[in-house]
């Protein structure tokens, strides 16, 4: 059964012409609300240079990205699809005004970006959804409706709530003792079982869901010395041969959360020749904002970031967060029109490399011990899509002796996480969640592998939501104990 037509959308597409794609069925929610509204507004504010315009017109409506979108594959249904926001873009763009049913359709992309090597026409849906987040987070001023309408009081104190803690460690990090007391007490699970959470806030019930346990960090002998709240040094000096002078991104969530991923990267790079330089005032990146569509307040974190890292002197920096060095990568373009910062945000994008592409890059020359232990590795979207890493990962996996590794069926597919997703939209990113968890629990994997904080939470809590014991580790985490010669039940025991 399709859903019903709605003024200003195309036809429903016809499953049997579609690669892969289902019937277009009604979205959950839609209750056929037309998405668009006629409007006398000047699409100009909106795009003063017609290039979203162009970008928004490359695209054919081929269908090839259908199979590859997450909320497509959820619900069939066209709105939920990349080319279907494309034309809601492309009519906003064109002066129409977008309803609550428009908003709520770009507000459910994942932002996973799989459509993008999926399309053979090279649409920059990226440019195209992140605008479209914009118009939501930082309206245009001007005369006219804004393009998009604002969200509910409730929507926009939550994300006002998350965007004032996630990006600022000093702020999540007293989060910790509260969140803590609450699971020793077992509350989030009386909260879960109950649905208080969700019915108080579904962004609440999502994050105690995906919520670390304490025992959820790395295993015990993978960080020696590290003290949960306490810097890593500024310099961590090589083990050998110096090869390589870099810097090192510490994070929000992962420095707070997984600081032991932190240090086993810095260990790892000492080994192999690397003189690691970790500045004591980088904040933010400015992912979470930037995905988010706050542009502004990401433009903000990025200059500090540049700053900083200009300071350091180094010669790459070292990112072990996928959506932080998809964003740092992004520099370039979200600093294009900021005078002086342009080529300085140029500079330094040109210089970040996701820990895996950097290990490849510089090649092994410490000893890898062995590892007897049946790996699968998750595919963060950020990493494999966005900046296009996936063998990199994989070849240091097996280059460890005795680790056999595992593929996820449709690995690809988004795991629900997708930077603040699944505190904004919880029932989605569970269903999400708990497909890549079946898949998981498929390959009779030991252990799950990730290079993405978010992507480890989202997992972690979806594999307990079904009784599974499965632990999580950061490939930085494997490679050092590989090098260290860690016993493999350890790196088990998380």
């Amino acid at each position: 059964m399709t859903g019903p037509e709605v003024p200003g959308t195309p036809p429903p597409p016809d499953p049997g012409s579609q690669p892969g794609g289902p019937a277009a069925v009604s979205a959950p929610g839609d209750a056929g609300q037309p998405a668009l509204a006629d409007s006398a507004g000047p699409a100009s504010l909106i795009d003063e240079s017609g290039e979203l315009r162009d970008l928004a017109s490359d695209c054919v409506h081929c269908g090839f990205c259908l199979p590859a979108c997450p909320t497509y594959q959820l619900w069939g249904e066209e709105m939920d699809s990349p080319r279907g926001r494309i034309h809601l873009i492309g009519q906003i763009l064109d002066g129409a005004t977008g309803t609550a049913a428009a908003a709520v359709h770009l507000d459910r992309c994942l932002g996973c970006m799989a459509c993008v090597p999926a399309c053979p026409s090279g649409v920059r849906y990226d440019r195209l959804i992140g605008a479209a987040r914009s118009w939501a987070e930082e309206p245009p001023a001007g005369t006219g409706p804004p393009p998009l309408p604002p969200r509910s009081r409730r929507e926009r104190a939550a994300r006002a709530a998350i965007f004032a803690t996630f990006p600022y460690p000093r702020r999540l990090r007293p989060l910790l003792a509260p969140l803590r007391a609450a699971q020793g007490l077992r509350l989030d699970r009386l909260l879960a079982r109950t649905g208080l959470a969700e019915r108080l806030s579904p962004e609440l019930g999502g994050a105690l869901r995906v919520a670390p346990a304490p025992g959820r960090r790395s295993p015990p002998g993978l960080a020696p010395g590290l003290v949960p709240g306490r810097r890593l040094p500024g310099r961590i000096p090589a083990r050998g041969q110096r090869r390589a002078v870099v810097g090192m991104l510490t994070g929000c969530v992962q420095q707070v959360f997984f600081p032991a991923v932190n240090a086993a990267t810095a260990r790892v790079l000492a080994a192999e020749g690397c003189d690691v330089v970790i500045p004591a005032g980088q904040g933010c990146c400015g992912a979470l904002s930037l995905h988010g569509g706050r542009r502004t307040e990401a433009a903000r974190f990025a200059r500090r970031l540049i700053v900083e890292f200009e300071r350091a002197g180094v010669d790459a920096i070292i990112v072990n967060a996928a959506g932080c060095g998809s964003a740092m990568k992004e520099y370039g373009e979200l600093l294009a029109g900021h005078g002086g910062w342009a080529a300085r945000a140029a500079a330094l994008s040109a210089k970040v490399r996701d820990f895996t592409e950097f290990l490849a890059e510089l090649g092994p020359a410490a000893v890898r011990h062995p590892l007897p232990v049946r790996a699968a590795y998750h595919d963060a979207c950020h990493l494999g899509h966005a900046q296009g890493i996936t063998e990199q990962p994989r070849a240091l996996l097996r280059a460890i002796p005795g680790l056999q590794l595992a593929e996820i069926a449709d690995g690809a597919t988004c795991c629900g996480s997708a930077g603040i997703y699944n505190l904004v939209q919880p029932e989605p990113a569970r269903e999400l969640g708990e497909r890549k968890a079946s898949a998981v629990e498929a390959t009779g994997a030991q252990l799950v592998v990730s290079a993405n904080p978010g992507c480890a939470l989202q997992i972690s809590a979806a594999l307990a939501a079904r009784g599974a014991r499965l632990p999580m580790a950061h490939i930085a985490e494997v490679i050092d104990a590989s090098l260290r010669s860690v016993p493999v039940s350890r790196l088990l025991s998380s």
